[in-house]
């Protein structure tokens, strides 16, 4: 975190910030930071999981007060996800600091998108405090197409797209995929010392299901299960690292999801003992990964009610589905990537912030 760079740009000036549990300076809150350093901040932002980081996925977070801090806290998830001229109105300037793990359907890159939005509406100075990207060394997957834009998808990227928040800024900017093509008064606080292929073990758990570097690297393959009938393991302490279904009993893996406060209080598939795969020990590969979600579908007896209708919205198209259906096999789906793929990392190259 480069406070000597921030600081100037906050010296008489009202400022919001858009953070939740990992916006750490060292082991300080940045909250705490700021008013430690006389900041005038008079307001939180918090997206899904909340400013603590303690709400299940999806759950509503609700407006409130900050107990630590006594500062206003405005929910950007439920029914709220950007905020309003009235919440913006009282600020000069808004910062965003979340830690992202560089995969579309991660929604803090949602907020980040409506924050940016809102800004630009009511010329509001916006500052990203980048951070590292733990999947920033590959870029992979299918692109979104609009029809399935939603906020577990909102921008024409591939489920990987390999890159910080604050690249990610710069593309949603230049390529004015902002509403009515405005442009938001931008400026990122790079991270200093870092390459794309450097590794990158994150000191604090992104979200609650998120629980360590196995997780988040299997995350943009494992999460795909979300849109299907199989358990990835939400409901036991280790979420996208584990896969299974009760109909699956000839496979060597078994778990039970139950009740867990702050992670997952009503699990898929609660109280139900589900065969599959442990992945705590594989050795993730750099790509996007479907391998499982293949041969999980070939096992599985009744194929009609394997997917749910919210796998396209998490593969972004349309496509993934019938290609599995068909028996295609995972070479021949990556292949028809391959253009779009070459195509957006092309683009991408414009907005790098690092080598």
């Amino acid at each position: 975190m480069q406070l000597d760079v921030l600081l100037p740009m906050l010296a008489s000036r009202k400022v919001g910030i858009v953070v939740n549990h990992t916006s750490l300076v060292g082991k300080t809150h940045l909250a705490d930071t700021l008013l430690k350093r006389n900041v005038d901040l008079i307001k939180i932002y918090a997206p899904e999981h909340g400013f603590r980081g303690t709400a299940d996925a999806g759950e509503e977070i609700k407006d409130g007060v900050d107990s630590r801090t006594n500062l206003p806290v405005v929910s950007l998830y439920g029914n709220n996800k950007k905020p309003t001229t009235q919440q913006l109105a009282d600020v000069d300037v808004v910062i965003f600091d979340i830690q992202d793990v560089g995969v579309r359907f991660y929604t803090y890159i949602s907020t980040l998108h409506y924050v940016m939005e809102a800004c630009a509406e009511n010329n509001k100075k916006l500052i990203v405090l980048d951070r590292p990207n733990p999947n920033g060394h590959y870029v992979d997957g299918p692109i979104l197409e609009k029809e399935f834009k939603s906020f577990v998808g909102m921008h024409p990227i591939p489920i990987v797209h390999g890159m910080t928040i604050g690249e990610l800024a710069r593309m949603i900017n230049g390529e004015g995929w902002l509403e009515g093509s405005r442009t938001c008064d931008l400026e990122i606080v790079p991270v200093k010392n870092w390459k794309h292929a450097d590794p990158f073990s994150l000191p604090v758990k992104p979200s609650p299901n998120l629980p360590n570097d196995q997780a988040i690297a299997l995350y943009p393959s494992t999460c795909l299960f979300e849109g299907t009938v199989i358990s990835l393991g939400r409901g036991t302490q280790m979420p996208f690292q584990i896969i299974g279904h009760p109909d699956l009993k000839n496979m060597p893996f078994q778990f039970t999801p139950v009740s867990i406060d702050g992670m997952s209080k009503n699990p898929p598939l609660e109280n139900k003992v589900c065969y599959g795969l442990d992945l705590r020990e594989v050795k993730v590969k750099p790509q996007l990964d479907l391998s499982y979600l293949i041969s999980f579908y070939r096992a599985f007896p009744d194929k009609d009610k394997f997917f749910n209708n919210y796998f396209e919205k998490l593969a972004g198209t349309a496509k993934l589905r019938e290609q599995i259906r068909q028996g295609l096999d995972e070479a021949q789906i990556r292949e028809s990537w391959r253009i779009d793929l070459e195509k957006f990392k092309e683009l991408r190259k414009k907005y790098l912030l690092y080598p």
